[in-house]
């Protein structure tokens, strides 16, 4: 896997892209000089989180022929304040979901994503406590 990080302008807007060829903007807050024209970096730890699971969780429902209509993650993290570097102390995720689905099901996909499938949990894991809850509609 490789990734080209480009800077855009002359403060701290770059435009990353990986082996994919699609790219992604990421930026550093105002009040360091950014100009909000991106994601910043720790929110893409984040974000890379929330989709390596999704994808698991997705891939394992389809497999048992559950239904989804909606699937959403929000992802809520808590970095070590005052700290230099502050990386991520807890991480919470909820899990919602729609459709004709099992409860035992999908709590299972979620195990399973959490606990075996997901690299970027297993990436975060060794730093940060990471929890989660789902919700079914």
């Amino acid at each position: 896997m490789t990734v080209e990080l480009v800077r855009v302008d002359d403060a701290f807007h770059f435009e990353a892209t990986g082996t994919s060829g699609v790219a992604l903007h990421i930026d550093g807050a105002t009040d360091i000089g950014g100009h909000n024209l991106g994601a910043r970096p720790m929110e893409m730890l984040l974000m890379g989180l929330a989709s390596c699971s999704a994808i698991d969780v997705i891939m394992i429902l389809n497999k048992q022929r559950q239904v989804i209509d909606d699937f959403r993650l929000s992802v809520e993290g808590l970095r070590e304040k005052g700290a230099t570097p502050a990386p991520f102390q807890k991480i919470h995720i909820t899990y919602k979901l729609k459709g004709n689905l099992d409860p035992d099901r999908v709590k299972r996909a979620v195990d399973l994503s959490m606990d075996k499938y997901c690299s970027a949990t297993a990436q975060l894991r060794p730093t940060a406590e990471i929890t989660y809850a789902i919700e079914l509609a």
